[in-house]
C-alpha cells in the first residue's frame, strides 16, 4: 500500500511539473510575421544620398497577449537566412514594427554582402519575432536593390606603405595618418617612383585601399612615376574622395624686414627642418621687433598657390619663461595679412643661430614648430 501511495505521489508531481512547464513556456510563444509592407519589393536606393530607408511589417501576436520583440535580418541575394550577414533590432530597441536604417548603415551591410562600392546589387531582408526565445522567422522575405556609395566605413586608423612610400614595403614601419573629425584622415609625406597602398592596421590582415581617378578604391595599389614630391594627402571615407596637394616650399616670413629669413627642408615623417640659421630682431624706435609666421607654396595639379600658417592669436607676447604652454607653438591656417596672427620669438633667440623644426606628423598632438638656440 505504501509503495502504491508513493507512486501516486510521484505521478501527480510529474503531471504538475509538466503542466507548469507547459504553462511557463506558453508565455514565450509568438506567431510569425506574415506580411512585409515597405519598402516595396525590389525598391531601388541610391546610397550616395544622405537619407534613410524605412522597413515596416505586419505585427506578430504573443500567446500571452504581451509584447513582441523584432529583429530585422539581412542576407545576400539568393540567401536563405541560415547564415544572415546582419541582424539589427527594430526601432525602440526591438519593440516597434518599423526600422529606420540610415543609408550609411545600409552601405555597411552591402559591404558585408560583398557588394563593391559604386556598384548596383541586391539584399534580402526578413523579420524575426520572439519574446527573447522561441524565435520565429517570417513566412515572407523582401529584396531591395541598391547602388552602393562611393565611400567606405571609416576605420579607426590609416597608414601608408609600399615602395613609393617613405618607409618602404615593411608594414610594421608604415607611416600613420592623422585622423580629422569622424571620416577624414590627413598625412604629410613624400612619394617616390614605385607603388603605395593605404592599410587600416599594421598587424593581422588589414583592409587595403588604393587610389584611382582621384577616388578611394578597395584593395590594389597605386603606381607613382617621376620625381619624388612631398604631399599633403587627405582621404575622406564618407565619399571616397582623395586630394593630393604638393608642398613645394615652406619659408619663414619675417615682416619687420619684409622678407623670408630662410627655407625649410623636408626631412621625412611630416617634419621639416632648417639647421644653424641666424635670427636677428629688427631695431625699432620702440624696441626690437620679433614677429614671424610661415608661407607654404603648394600646387594642385598645374595651379600653384600660397597657404599661410600662424598663431591662433591675433597678437602675442614673447614666449619667455618656463611656463609657456605647448599650444603657443601650434600652427593654424591664417590669412596673408602682413602682421596679424604672427608668432613672436623668445628673447633668447635674438642674435643667435637656431635649429628650426616644423612638425606636421601624426604623432604631434597638433601641427607645431620649435626653435633650438645653438
Amino acid at each position: 500500500m505504501k509503495n502504491i501511495y508513493s507512486k501516486l505521489v510521484l505521478i501527480l508531481c510529474a503531471i504538475f511539473l509538466v503542466s507548469c512547464d507547459n504553462d511557463e513556456m506558453s508565455h514565450t510563444n509568438v506567431s510569425t510575421v506574415n506580411a512585409l509592407y515597405s519598402p516595396a519589393n525590389n525598391k531601388f536606393f541610391d546610397l550616395n544620398a544622405q537619407s534613410a530607408a524605412v522597413f515596416e511589417w505586419e505585427g506578430a501576436k504573443a500567446e500571452d497577449n504581451g509584447v513582441v520583440l523584432y529583429d530585422v535580418v539581412f542576407d545576400k541575394e539568393g540567401g536563405d537566412f541560415s547564415k544572415p550577414i546582419y541582424t539589427i533590432p527594430s526601432d525602440g530597441n526591438g519593440f516597434q514594427k518599423t526600422l529606420n536604417l540610415s543609408f550609411s548603415e545600409l552601405n555597411k551591410i552591402a559591404g558585408l554582402a560583398g557588394i563593391p562600392s559604386e556598384t548596383v546589387g541586391k539584399l534580402k531582408w526578413t523579420v524575426y519575432s520572439s519574446k527573447g526565445i522561441n524565435v520565429q522567422k517570417a513566412t515572407v522575405s523582401g529584396t531591395i536593390e541598391i547602388l552602393t556609395a562611393s565611400g567606405f566605413p571609416t576605420p579607426d586608423q590609416l597608414f601608408i606603405t609600399g615602395t613609393a612610400s617613405e618607409t618602404g614595403e615593411t608594414i610594421a614601419n608604415a607611416q600613420a595618418f592623422k585622423k580629422l573629425g569622424t571620416t577624414k584622415f590627413e598625412i604629410y609625406t613624400k612619394l617616390s617612383a614605385g607603388t603605395y597602398k593605404f592599410i587600416t592596421r599594421k598587424n593581422g590582415t588589414p583592409e587595403v585601399f588604393s587610389v584611382g581617378d582621384g577616388k578611394l578604391k578597395q584593395d590594389g595599389e597605386t603606381t607613382v612615376a617621376g620625381a619624388s614630391k612631398v604631399y599633403k594627402i587627405v582621404v575622406d571615407f564618407s565619399n571616397g574622395g582623395t586630394t593630393f596637394t604638393e608642398i613645394k616650399k615652406i619659408e619663414l616670413w619675417f615682416p619687420p624686414l619684409s622678407q623670408y629669413l630662410f627655407e625649410y627642408t623636408y626631412s621625412g615623417g611630416g617634419v621639416w627642418k632648417a639647421a644653424n640659421k641666424a635670427i636677428s630682431f629688427k631695431q625699432e624706435s620702440w624696441g626690437r621687433d620679433e614677429r614671424y609666421k610661415f608661407k607654404f607654396t603648394v600646387a594642385n595639379g598645374a595651379t600653384t598657390t600660397e597657404e599661410w600658417y600662424g598663431s591662433i592669436n591675433g597678437d602675442n607676447s614673447r614666449p619667455d619663461g618656463a611656463n609657456v604652454a605647448a599650444s603657443y607653438w601650434y600652427m593654424v591656417p591664417v590669412t596673408s595679412d602682413f602682421w596679424n596672427n604672427c608668432f613672436k620669438f623668445a628673447s633668447a633667440v635674438d642674435n643667435k643661430n637656431v635649429n628650426a623644426e616644423i612638425n606636421f606628423s601624426a604623432t604631434a598632438p597638433a601641427y607645431t614648430h620649435s626653435f633650438t638656440v645653438l
